[in-house]
């Protein structure tokens, strides 16, 4: 840092701000061991990769100062910057590399982000960048870089969609609970009907019992009316038999007694 303040303020100042990335980056990393929520992770990773994407525009910026004063140092000079932007490369390629490792154990938890035939970076590409020229490295970088931002852009499209389903079915849930409600409302309705029409056909039950007992004792009634009328009618003069109130003896009597009387 000091080298780099005699050398160029601008440099210097590119170099603390990397540093700063760095040591978030450190820190992050080693809180989201920590971190056991898949969604929580997630967007810590986000947050990592805004600041490896905003390190590696730094360390841009870095190269193209570099490149616009290499004519005013020494060899030994360039060779000190050159190897500066190479460390902070390389250590940009680690937590890149740390990063799709984080990304791919969230994708076993959830669903496959990856695609293509560049998943399988391992740190042994990071060991191999040592033997890298300078615009590979870049190259390399810019190239990782690239692929984690479609990882999180694919990553963001799973989550929508899962909300986007979440949120569909509470809505489909909600509307069949209504449905039930009204279900049970329409059933405790019909058991109210069925009980007072079961309370109405018992009444009706108790009134024909009641008038089948009646007609029975007026049925009685008049049948012996009728046979006392009947037995009456056939022996008129059965003393046993008494006259029925409203009834007048026979015909015949009322001849006989009259018939007496005039003699």
């Amino acid at each position: 840092m000091d080298q780099l303040s005699a050398i160029s303020e601008e440099l210097a100042e590119i170099d603390g701000r990397v540093a700063d990335n760095f040591r978030v980056l450190s820190n992050g990393f080693q809180k989201l061991d920590k971190i056991k929520d898949s969604s929580r992770q997630s967007r810590q990773l986000e947050e990592l990769t805004d600041k490896m994407r905003d390190s590696k525009r730094l360390i841009k910026e870095f190269d193209k100062e570099v490149k616009a004063l290499e004519g005013n140092f020494d060899r030994e000079t360039n060779k000190m910057l050159t190897e500066k932007k190479q460390s902070m490369i390389k250590e940009l390629n680690s937590y890149v590399a740390l990063k799709k490792k984080y990304a791919t154990n969230i994708d076993n938890k959830r669903i496959e982000l990856f695609e293509g035939p560049n998943e399988g970076y391992t740190e042994e590409n990071v060991l191999l960048a040592s033997s890298m020229t300078n615009e590979q490295l870049m190259d390399r970088g810019n190239h990782m870089m690239d692929e984690t931002d479609q990882a999180i852009e694919r990553g963001k499209k799973v989550v929508q969609d899962t909300l986007n389903v979440g949120t569909e079915t509470s809505a489909a849930l909600k509307a069949q609970t209504e449905q039930m409600s009204r279900i049970v409302n329409e059933l405790d309705s019909i058991h109210f009907s069925m009980k007072k029409a079961s309370q109405l056909v018992k009444e009706i039950g108790r009134q024909v019992a009641t008038d089948k007992c009646i007609m029975g004792l007026l049925f009685l009634i008049v049948v012996g009316v009728i046979t006392v009328i009947i037995v009456k009618l056939v022996h008129p003069n059965n003393k046993d038999i008494r006259d029925i109130p409203g009834l007048g003896p026979p015909v015949m009597n009322r001849r006989l007694l009259s018939h007496q009387l005039k003699y």
